[in-house]
């Protein structure tokens, strides 16, 4: 808010340079927001993907948390007034393959009661048909 009020300010006052390089900083401070919630929910879509390759089973849990991850990844993805999106597909692939590490650990907590550790349970699933399985679901 105090951000809001500084652009305010700075309009009253004809800076108009100095508003741009705010209004930038802001755009910056809302996509890291947006590249951050979509890195969370991507983890907990690729929780329940690993879960259910390496169990080969899925549950109704399971899936209504794969379709509310996707569905609030898409969501955040989206640019209402402006239309398009925030991030391409690739910059999408790229932020789910750098929490797939965390997912993976996730997983092993979660899958086959925990038996397993992260290393193991990643020599139990195809890490690219995960990844493909969760862009197609975005």
């Amino acid at each position: 808010m105090e951000e809001l009020l500084e652009l305010r300010e700075l309009l009253q006052q004809g800076k108009v340079d100095e508003a741009l390089l705010l209004v930038d900083e802001l755009e910056d401070m809302s996509l890291s927001d947006k590249i951050n919630k979509i890195d969370s929910y991507g983890v907990i879509l690729l929780v329940h993907l690993i879960k259910q390759q390496a169990e080969g089973r899925s549950t109704r849990s399971w899936e209504i948390s794969i379709e509310n991850a996707a569905r609030e990844i898409r969501k955040l993805n989206k640019r209402r007034k402006a239309g398009g999106y925030y991030l391409s597909p690739t910059q999408l692939s790229e932020i789910l393959q750098e929490g797939y590490q965390i997912a993976l650990k996730r997983a092993s907590a979660e899958a086959f009661e925990g038996r397993f550790e992260a290393e193991e349970l990643e020599s139990m699933v195809n890490q690219q048909a995960i990844l493909s399985q969760a862009i197609t679901l975005l």
